[in-house]
């Protein structure tokens, strides 16, 4: 959806203005009555709903779909894409008994089995083996570092002011806000947090949060337009972080109208927000593959933005963390499980993610003494230890083959864990 605002004398002004430069298909999202001393004029802002391609996460990493973000989509192009996608299915079952995996090293080959045991997608397992083929000291962990990129949640990692947690429902968003804004709090005690409620339709979720903004001395509001949301950034100019609890979107709904409404898209995204605003796409990793791709596309976004997982501590395997990541291009900001709200959420980190996907292993389940810090990735490799950085974006929804030499996603963290993949690969054979 593409947002603009018109202004004029009064409102049958505005209204023919915009009627006469966008015909009948504009939507009107917010009208408000304006006064500057002696003068007065009528302000309107309007949006364009343009048809997004089906199954195609255009807003994640760049657009897959043909003429971009808005752009004109081909006739048949929603047949093709299904017709490519079973394509794509029979290509893989014909290469993936014609894997060489004696090619691999013992240790590069217990590993990728185990990913693709772990429900790790073809094309991703296919990406690894042509790399870890390639070069016999490769590490499993730096291939897959560049496919799952890490940002952990926290100030300085990201300063937008308004933070927008989108998600389906049930996939635990507002659970998952408030712990995020109370590690933001324990990071920072006087740090002014402003919780917004956009999901005003349910009552469970409403109860909760004023509950806990109470307790912990943090702020709350509700707003469901852009007029509203932009009142409570003028009421609180002091607010420090603004998060906001969207509703899920409907099946025949997108994140990017969700966005629209309250003004958070766009060339005006992030107006008086400040440093402006990320959407963080809050998913639990149960769904299956079919069901993940149709929910990428339906929660695209064009931004900044992470993925959120939740519900950790009721899966039984996380393929999806690389499946997801390889699919969107978005870095990992925080690990939930758990219920309750101490203990119960992570900043994502290297190490946490290579155990949680090898060793099954949550973050509050750490055995034995660790470290103050996850050990370094070391500057100088063994012997043997070589490779470049490759990342893909492979996965359910495209496939753009290896990034060029030396280039990482941004928000990878170069720290992390050690490069030696053989006793987390090995620890589950």
């Amino acid at each position: 959806m593409q947002i603009k605002t018109y202004t004029g004398r009064n409102a049958t002004a505005v209204l023919a203005k915009i009627k006469a430069e966008l015909g009948p298909d504009a939507v009107i999202l917010s009208s408000r009555e304006c006064r500057e001393g002696d003068r007065t004029w009528h302000e309107m802002s309007v949006g364009i709903e343009h048809a997004a391609a089906p199954g195609v996460a255009a807003g994640f990493a760049g657009s897959a779909a043909p003429g971009g973000p808005g752009g004109a989509i081909p006739p048949g192009w929603e047949e093709w894409h299904r017709e490519w996608s079973q394509m794509k299915e029979h290509l893989f079952a014909l290469m993936k008994p014609a894997l060489r995996m004696e090619d691999l090293t013992p240790r590069q080959r217990v590993a990728l089995e185990y990913l693709t045991r772990e429900g790790v997608d073809d094309g991703v397992a296919m990406t690894l083996h042509r790399r870890l083929a390639a070069d016999s000291g490769a590490s499993v962990l730096e291939a897959l570092a560049d496919i799952v990129p890490v940002r952990g949640w926290g100030l300085a990692a990201w300063p937008q002011r308004a933070h927008v947690f989108a998600g389906p429902f049930g996939a635990g968003k507002t659970t998952a806000m408030l712990r995020m804004a109370l590690a933001l709090r324990r990071e920072k005690p006087d740090l002014k947090i402003v919780l917004v409620n956009a999901d005003c339709g349910r009552g469970h979720g409403r109860l909760l949060l004023q509950h806990y903004a109470e307790l912990s001395n943090l702020v709350y509001r509700e707003a469901s337009t852009a007029a509203e949301f932009a009142a409570i950034l003028r009421e609180c100019p002091d607010a420090g972080r603004i998060l906001v609890d969207l509703p899920g979107v409907a099946r025949d709904g997108s994140l990017a109208r969700q966005l629209a409404i309250l003004g958070l898209s766009g060339a005006g995204a992030g107006a008086g927000a400040g440093s402006g605003v990320a959407v963080h796409l809050v998913l639990p990793p149960h769904h299956g593959p079919t069901q993940m791709a149709a929910l990428l596309a339906r929660y695209a976004f064009e931004g900044t933005g992470s993925l959120v997982w939740t519900k950790l501590d009721e899966a039984c395997t996380f393929g999806a963390l690389v499946n997801v990541a390889a699919a969107c291009g978005l870095p990992v900001s925080a690990l939930s499980y758990g219920p309750g709200m101490r203990n119960s959420l992570v900043a994502a980190s290297d190490a946490a993610l290579w155990r949680l996907l090898f060793k099954r292993q949550l973050p509050g389940e750490v055995q034995g003494p660790v470290p103050a810090q996850a050990e370094p990735r070391p500057s100088v490799r063994p012997p043997g230890q070589t490779g470049g950085q490759t990342a893909i974006r492979s996965g359910s929804l495209r496939s753009e083959g290896v990034r060029p030499e030396g280039a990482r996603t941004d928000g990878i963290r170069p720290g992390g864990i050690s490069a030696n993949a053989r006793s987390l690969a090995g620890a589950r054979p």
